[in-house]
């Protein structure tokens, strides 16, 4: 079991500690509208206080006890510019955590590990349609320092609140240090890949009953089909780029991740590598349910045009007969017969009756 389903197991929702602050409303926060939390820790234990970034980690680094956790919500470039020049991050890394565009990866800048994590989200819908949005992805970036941690998000979802408390509930483990930290952060980024790959599997099991059900209309299926391949691949972009950079975090060593939550990073590249199975594997099942669909299309096509042909056999014979007919010559047989009209409507019913069956029996019509 991973180390955040053992916080997470043992959280309980914890009363508002008197003399702290919520920093999650803007106009209370000493840091800017950008600024979700900021908390000082030591030996797991949150500290009791208001404070601000340069405050907590003056005292973090003045006592060497502790470290200080940020969370930031779309910062702005002078928001995150600031905060960049107190802990010494680097240009790079805060240049990506602005703009957000970058793929999932981790990358060393002097003492600092910066990395990047794309979360998802599964979008709750009535009925799948042709522009059902059904994956709706975001980012999360971490700096990772010896005393200090600063989150960034992106995106509407992804809300660290919940496992913040569920850490605090645990300080014999927060006080490993920050690692434990970006541990509980990548192991919430995957769990919620994990969930939204569940959400895909019943529109896709909808979508394959519909298929293969009769009477269903199969234009309408193939833009579903289309639809969950587009959203499937926006959780692909999520999920495979990761692989790498757990790995590195749970065989790389590196001062700044304790030696005892690199066994628990393992853990979370394996939940990873299975989601990216699971997600390679509905690529597939898409493929083969779209290929039955357009089979599908093709079979009633041709069936279609079976019929077309056998009722245009059957109109040829009435078409023929009243074409000979019709040519108004003089010497022609049984022109002045009195059974003659007669007999030619008795031919031409007949011959319809008979080929009208023939395709009958032989499923054309």
């Amino acid at each position: 079991m991973s180390l955040i389903r053992t916080l997470r197991n043992a959280v309980v929702r914890l009363p508002q500690r008197r003399g702290a602050v919520d920093l999650s409303h803007p106009a209370r926060s000493p840091l800017g509208s950008a600024v979700v939390n900021c908390a000082l820790y030591v030996d797991g234990v949150r500290e009791e206080g208001r404070y601000t970034a340069e405050e907590a980690l003056a005292r973090v680094r003045k006592t060497g006890r502790g470290f200080v956790w940020i969370g930031l919500h779309e910062p702005s470039e002078s928001e995150l510019s600031g905060i960049a020049g107190l802990f010494g991050l680097h240009p790079l890394a805060v240049e990506d955590a602005v703009h957000a565009h970058q793929r999932p990866k981790a990358e060393h800048y002097d003492d600092t590990l910066f990395t990047i994590f794309k979360t998802v989200c599964y979008v709750d819908h009535a009925e799948l349609t042709a522009t059902s949005e059904v994956v709706d992805t975001g980012a999360l970036m971490a700096f990772t320092g010896r005393d200090f941690i600063i989150t960034v998000r992106h995106g509407g979802h992804g809300s660290l609140g919940l496992l913040r408390e569920s850490l605090e509930a645990v300080p014999e483990q927060l006080a490993k240090g920050p690692s434990v930290v970006l541990h509980a952060v990548a192991d919430h980024v995957v769990d919620d890949y994990v969930s939204v790959s569940e959400g895909v599997q019943v529109d896709i099991d909808a979508v394959e009953t519909e298929v293969f059900a009769q009477g269903t209309d199969r234009g309408a299926d193939a833009g579903r089909i289309y639809q969950l391949k587009r959203e499937l691949l926006e959780l692909r972009r999520a999920v495979a780029p990761l692989d790498r950079p757990l790995q590195e975090l749970s065989t790389r060593p590196t001062p700044l991740v304790d030696p005892d939550i690199r066994a628990y990073f393992r853990d979370v590249a394996d939940h990873l590598t299975r989601v990216t199975e699971q997600v390679n594997a509905f690529d597939d099942l898409l493929n083969s349910i779209l290929q039955a669909n357009l089979a599908q299309v093709t079979v009633a096509q041709n069936e279609d045009m079976r019929k077309i042909s056998a009722w245009v056999a059957i109109i040829a014979v009435p078409t023929m007969i009243c074409g000979v007919y019709g040519m108004n010559f003089d010497h022609m047989p049984e022109l002045r017969w009195t059974y003659g009209y007669p007999f030619i409507l008795a031919v031409i019913a007949t011959a319809c009756a008979v080929i009208h069956r023939g395709f009958r029996r032989n499923g054309w019509l």
